[in-house]
């Protein structure tokens, strides 16, 4: 079944958020939401969520998923405050996000009593797991070498990718973060191109608009192996790597990675206030 895909786009990150489900069925999830944040004034607000949630009323649709394709440095994400506004969604993620709060807790310094088990998700997937958004039929499918937790999601027809691709002329994500790995990233993209039709439709997480052109969100596997101008035309493992790490080492850290990772390892929820009142992120220093 091909389902409905409906995308947002945040222009302060260049993030693709999701609202799917099927033809003539109220049934939905919602992938990688945004949570707005202003890095000069350190302040959070709603207005991106809040369109995915007056979308969801509007069409009456009853969102079981939140799902997350990863612990993204790029963004906030507003998966908790989502839960908080549809209390009967499970928000999920890939159970390599243990891998990523124990790599990060020792950096924020979050103290032993942040758990490192996954359990501010309500569900943690493995490979293969499947589940239903309605009548369409989804699975999971482990895509890490950008991140040990990224996961891709197979609904229906439609492919949501997270980072691990973006448009062909925009190639791959960077795999220079902790846990983060080209060789391990290309094995992941080729089994995607191995072993799914080439009519697949992808949708991406992020674009950048190459060369000046409108930002766009979905392809096709076909046009990933074809056009891709870091994986496709048949390029090989090493020269791959090679590629992909000589470009790593020419990138600077996302603008958000440091708030960005110290909220979403927590599924969204921002830190806890302190005794006046006031939430703190931490800024870690002469670390990256």
């Amino acid at each position: 079944m091909s389902p409905q895909v409906h995308p947002f786009f945040h222009a302060d990150t260049n993030t693709w958020s999701y609202v799917i489900h099927a033809p003539d069925a109220r049934a939905a999830a919602v992938i990688d939401p945004v949570l707005d944040f202003d890095p000069k004034a350190g302040r959070t607000s709603t207005t991106s969520a809040q369109a995915l949630v007056d979308f969801v009323r509007e069409r009456s649709l009853d969102v079981r998923w939140i799902l997350e394709t990863h612990a993204h440095a790029d963004h906030l994400s507003a998966g908790h405050w989502l839960k908080s506004r549809w209390p009967d969604a499970t928000l999920a993620i890939g159970e390599g996000i243990r891998t990523v709060q124990k790599t990060f807790r020792p950096i924020f310094n979050l103290g032993e009593h942040f758990p490192v088990d996954g359990s501010q998700f309500d569900r943690l997937f493995a490979d293969g797991d499947r589940f239903e958004v309605g009548p369409l039929a989804a699975q999971v499918i482990a895509v890490p070498g950008h991140t040990s937790d990224s996961n891709a999601f197979l609904i229906g027809d439609a492919l949501f990718v997270g980072d691990s691709l973006f448009m062909p002329d925009g190639g791959t994500a960077r795999c220079d973060f902790p846990g983060g790995d080209a060789r391990t990233l290309y094995r992941s993209i080729r089994r995607l191109f191995d072993t799914l039709p080439g009519q697949t439709r992808v949708f991406v997480c992020h674009d950048y608009g190459p060369g000046g052109r409108e930002v766009a969100c979905e392809t096709t596997l076909d046009a990933e192996k074809r056009d891709n101008v870091h994986v496709g035309a048949g390029l090989d493992e090493d020269a791959f790597v090679t590629l992909r790490e000589a470009r790593d080492r020419t990138l600077a850290m996302p603008t958000l990675i440091l708030p960005a990772i110290q909220v979403n390892i927590r599924a969204g929820e921002l830190p806890a206030p302190e005794g006046n009142g006031v939430r703190y992120l931490k800024l870690p220093l002469d670390q990256f």
